[in-house]
Parts: C-alpha cells; structure tokens; sequence
C-alpha cells in the first residue's frame, strides 16, 4: 500500500512540476497590456463614476468629468476605444488587480505602497491634502499635528486614511466617501475631514451644509498617475508617451481649466 502511494505522490510532483515549468513559460512568453490592448482595441478603464468632478453621470446618465476626459484623450493617443467600468473605490485596486480593467483613472495617488503592487504612469495632477471645518468652528487646525486629541473623517482606503493615521494620537474615522463624513462633520461627531484640495470647494458647495475650507497641510502634496498591472514595459511607456503628447499640445492643461479654472497638471510650487 504503501509503495503505491509513495509511486502516486511521485507522479502527481512530477505533473506538477511540469504544469509549474509550462506556466513560468507561458508567463514569460505572456504579451505585453499593450499588445492585448491594441488587438481588442479597447482600454478598459476603472472608475467609481460617483466622484465629481472627476468621474460622474451627468444630466444624460452618461459619465463626464476631468477624469473621463483624461481616460479619453489618452485612448485616442493609443489608437483605441475608451471603456469605462465603474466600480466601487473601496475595491477598485482589487479589481485592476483581478483583470478586470487596465488601468485606473480615478485620482489615484502614486504612494509608495501602492508601487509595490503596481506600476503607474507619469503623473498627470498634483495637489495637496486640505482640511475642511464647521462654519461656526472658531477653532483653525493648521496642520495635522494640530489634531491630535481630535477626531478627524476621512474616506476608508483613500491615501488621507494612511496620511491621517501617520500622525500618532489622532483619532481617525474611515468612512466610505465624503458625503457620510461630511454630514457626521456637520452634526459634530468629528472635528474636521480631510480630502484633496481640488475637492474641498466642490464637495462644500455640493454637500449644502454648513461648512468651511480649512487648512492646506504643509507638506502632502500628491501626485496622481495612472496606475496598471507590473511587468508591462511597453504598455508602461506608451501610457507615458501618451500623457507627455497631451501635455505639450495643451489638452491637459484645456481640460484642467475646464473643470477646475486653474491648472492643476503641473507641481506644486
């Protein structure tokens, strides 16, 4: 009995070894997002879709936003079709990660962290972290230091959650976007929020509650790329090649005054 076990885990290691060889050989040999992207004709773009002004249904039920506009041109450079497929932030990564899309067109901030798992484009946006107050809050936190002891909102997985528990001794609330933390803001149930700058005047005028711009916080500034699955070395520089091309004839600096009449594709100074 015991021989012909031993003789069936043999054969089952040794299939196994086989099937991992022909895999490592499929891998090596697997062809590049750009020539899968070119030969569908397609980029499949991941979006939340609810995240104006960047991605969101306008009036017609059709995506439009500084985003959409973005995820669009840089098609065009590629010679393909646009589409989008809208999903929810908390699980967008995953999702980029899983096959589902190519790329990402979300305002997702290059970190560290996240070029671990992925690679990503040459920025396209820069901007910073601000805070956003109550109205009647006399209180001026000038930084995130200032909030320590304090209780402070921001959205589950968005880089203000990792910039805000960076700070020892805020006490930090995840939520799962803005419109949940800035009614609990509103109602005192934390201090202040924390988002992009190019958000805050858009999300307090939309939200109609008694709120303020706070706080530029010195020193988190954030670049936003586009970020795609590692190991795709064409793909990687046609995206770049593509942002470069916008950039020099203007779109992107076009599309930046449209949306928020300033250009926000250049670094903070």
């Amino acid at each position: 009995m015991r021989s012909i076990r031993t003789g069936w885990l043999k054969s089952l290691l040794a299939a196994s070894l086989l099937a991992g060889a022909g895999l490592t050989a499929t891998a090596a040999n697997a062809a590049d997002l750009l020539d899968t992207v070119k030969q569908a004709g397609v980029l499949k773009i991941g979006l939340e879709g609810t995240y104006p002004p960047f991605g969101f249904r306008g009036a017609k039920n059709e995506l439009e936003g500084f985003d959409v506009d973005v995820a669009r041109a840089v098609a065009g450079k590629l010679g393909v079709k646009p589409e989008f497929v809208t999903t929810e932030w908390s699980g967008i990564i995953a999702g980029l990660q899983a096959g589902k899309f190519d790329v990402i067109v979300n305002q997702v901030a290059a970190t560290p962290q996240r070029k671990q798992a992925l690679d990503f484009s040459k920025p396209y946006v820069y901007s910073e972290a601000q805070l956003i107050q109550r109205k009647d809050d006399k209180r001026e936190f000038k930084s995130l230091e200032a909030l320590k002891g304090h209780k402070l909102g921001v959205s589950l997985g968005s880089n203000y959650n990792d910039l805000a528990k960076s700070v020892p001794g805020i006490d930090v609330k995840t939520y799962p976007g803005a419109p949940e933390y800035l009614r609990d803001l509103a109602a005192q149930r934390v201090d202040a929020a924390l988002n992009d700058r190019l958000m805050v005047a858009y999300l307090i005028k939309t939200a109609n509650l008694p709120l303020r711009p706070g706080a530029v916080v010195p020193g988190a500034s954030t670049e936003v790329a586009i970020p795609f699955r590692k190991d795709n070395p064409k793909f990687a520089q046609a995206i770049d090649r593509a942002l470069d091309d916008l950039r020099k004839d203007g779109t992107l600096s076009k599309l930046s005054t449209k949306w928020f009449g300033t250009d926000v594709t250049k670094p903070v100074k």
